[in-house]
């Protein structure tokens, strides 16, 4: 069984962890950081610390009313892209441990499309 990173846990959801094919499993955001954990395999998991955390960057769309998924960018071991059965209280609960600065909105794809056609 896998030792959890946290003392104490502060929201527990359902969620999917997309890696090439989709891991389902729970979503645990703690005091001392970010952890998935697989239905199927137990060794199958998710340890992000928060000191290790950059950015978080949720989709948004609908003005806030939808939002499908999120990723959390990490300084060393990448990004990853996960989508929880309630997506709004978990960024909440991430929200408490970083910055206000590093949760941000992605672009939607009419900036993409601009910012394409303006670079040089």
């Amino acid at each position: 069984m896998v030792q959890s990173l946290n003392t104490k846990s502060e929201y527990v959801d359902t969620a999917t962890w997309f890696r090439g094919i989709p891991t389902y499993g729970k979503v645990l955001v703690g005091d001392k950081g970010f952890e998935f954990y697989s239905d199927n395999n137990p060794n199958d998991y998710v340890q992000i610390p928060w000191n290790e955390v950059t950015v978080v960057v949720a989709d948004v769309y609908f003005g806030g009313k939808y939002i499908p998924r999120f990723k959390i960018c990490t300084k060393k071991n990448g990004s990853f892209i996960f989508a929880a059965r309630h997506v709004k209280p978990t960024l909440r609960a991430i929200r408490k441990h970083v910055p206000a600065n590093n949760m941000r909105r992605a672009l939607t794809i009419w900036q993409k499309i601009k910012r394409n056609f303006t670079r040089n």
